[in-house]
């Protein structure tokens, strides 16, 4: 991937939905030169899909946070917990009272719950904190 290609893919990033046209002007290249470009994105997996995002307020789904201290020595030691658990997007270590910050996903309300009652029930973790998403402000993650 040469520096057009990046500045494409940045380009697209920002806005899928540009035209060619758009792309092309904005990156110096012809129409045809940016659209065999991403072409050769797509075939080679570069670029694997185009997707919507919604708003939190659209979704019907739930998202939150669970800030979680566990009793383990280190943190690696109770990942197989969340790991087991389909719905956790991502768990970072953390800073500070809590140990780990775990992002979830989940159909439902119901379902959420269920996830915290599991978790609550691990012997290795200590406190539990859930924070539920209402709306979402800024995301640059796509």
């Amino acid at each position: 991937m040469d520096k057009f290609d990046q500045h494409i893919l940045a380009e697209l990033k920002k806005d899928a939905r540009q035209s060619v046209s758009t792309l092309a002007e904005k990156v110096s290249l012809s129409r045809s030169a940016v659209s065999d470009r991403i072409k050769r994105m797509e075939q080679n997996g570069v670029i694997r899909g185009y997707q919507v995002l919604l708003s939190e307020s659209q979704k019907s789904a739930v998202s939150a946070y669970f800030e979680i201290q566990h009793r383990c020595g280190r943190c690696a030691d109770v990942m197989h917990v969340f790991r087991a658990i389909p719905e956790v997007m991502t768990c970072h270590g953390i800073s500070g009272e809590m140990d780990l910050l775990v992002y979830v996903k989940t159909e439902s309300m119901q379902r959420l719950h269920q996830i915290r009652e599991l978790l609550d029930a691990e012997l290795d973790v200590i406190k539990i904190r859930t924070h539920v998403v209402m709306s979402e402000w800024i995301n640059n993650l796509g």
